[in-house]
């Protein structure tokens, strides 16, 4: 099968491009790099056909598409921050793109189309868990962009045919996760410093909580949608873990994992930011037998061990 990656060759696209190859599958990248790294592809034997262009390009996405069975559509411009800093680049990257990938996928012949949601899309409804039957309230220009995508999505299968699933992550973590970046996500942030002896920092009173998934849980999501029946079509669904951790008793299972015993700072909260998240992952188990592989404290100390890796060897 040929499948194409937007965004491969970021953080949750690398993963997924190393699943594919070790799968046997012919796999093709289309990139910018503005976020992502070609050492995020390193040692997939030159398997990986690695196209750098941007998917706001319709020429470079039309190029990309050809010849293409599956395109997962993970390319996007991440982060509640970095839209609330500039919501007219993630509307142009995250809505605009994914648009021309949709119109370019339809063109092409591409049979399914797997988006990359967000639970974001939720916004800071207080019932949990989050299951798909509730109200989208999305209080941030990046929950705003990528549920238009999901909308999208649903309109291209019901108008042209085109077959799309659209996956809801909640707060992926794991290998490759870029823990530099002032947008950088908790854990790699948290675990990083505290690797080198710095207390996290929490932004406000840590007892916000999160349904944190291990990517590789995200990659099998991304692969089970890929082949699902035709009832996941023009379908949105949660994928996490079914269960949540505050930052605080974050702190205590990395102190557990690391050997330290780091008192966190205290700042103030992000403008955007939801207070808890908890997936309902029963649509994504019925309808493409979607269940998590990876439990937290054992996706913790994976990503530790990556982490320590990467230290030593950047290229890792």
């Amino acid at each position: 099968m040929n499948v194409l990656v937007t965004g491969g060759a970021g953080f949750i696209g690398s993963n997924l491009v190393r699943s594919l190859v070790a799968a046997g599958e012919r796999v093709r990248v289309l990139d910018n790099l503005s976020t992502g790294s070609e050492r995020n592809l390193a040692r997939t034997n030159g398997s990986v056909e690695l196209r750098i262009g941007d998917v706001r390009d319709p020429d470079a996405v039309r190029d990309a598409v050809a010849g293409i069975d599956v395109v997962h559509h993970l390319a996007a411009l991440p982060t509640v921050a970095r839209s609330v800093a500039d919501p007219i680049a993630t509307n142009d990257v995250n809505v605009n793109g994914t648009l021309n990938m949709l119109v370019a996928a339809r063109d092409a012949g591409v049979r399914r189309l797997i988006y990359a949601s967000s639970s974001s899309v939720y916004g800071d409804t207080p019932s949990l868990p989050k299951h798909e039957e509730m109200a989208v309230v999305p209080q941030s220009p990046y929950a705003a962009s990528k549920l238009a995508g999901e909308v999208y999505c649903r309109g291209f299968t019901r108008v042209y045919g085109l077959e799309t699933v659209s996956l809801r992550f909640f707060n992926v973590f794991g290998p490759r996760q870029d823990p530099m970046s002032e947008y950088s996500a908790v854990i790699p942030l948290f675990a990083r410093g505290m690797l080198h002896g710095r207390p996290p920092r929490i932004l406000g009173d840590g007892l916000q909580s999160r349904d944190f998934t291990y990517v590789a849980n995200a990659v099998q999501a991304c692969v089970l949608a890929a082949e699902a029946g035709s009832p996941a079509e023009g379908e949105s669904m949660n994928i996490g873990c079914g269960e949540r951790i505050t930052l605080l008793d974050l702190v205590e299972e990395l102190n557990d994992l690391l050997g330290t015993d780091h008192e966190p700072a205290f700042g103030p909260g992000r403008v955007g930011d939801v207070r808890h998240s908890l997936a309902s992952i029963d649509k994504a188990e019925r309808l493409i037998g979607y269940r998590p592989l990876v439990r937290l404290r054992e996706g913790l100390g994976q990503t530790i061990a990556w982490l320590e890796s990467h230290e030593r060897e950047p290229a890792s």
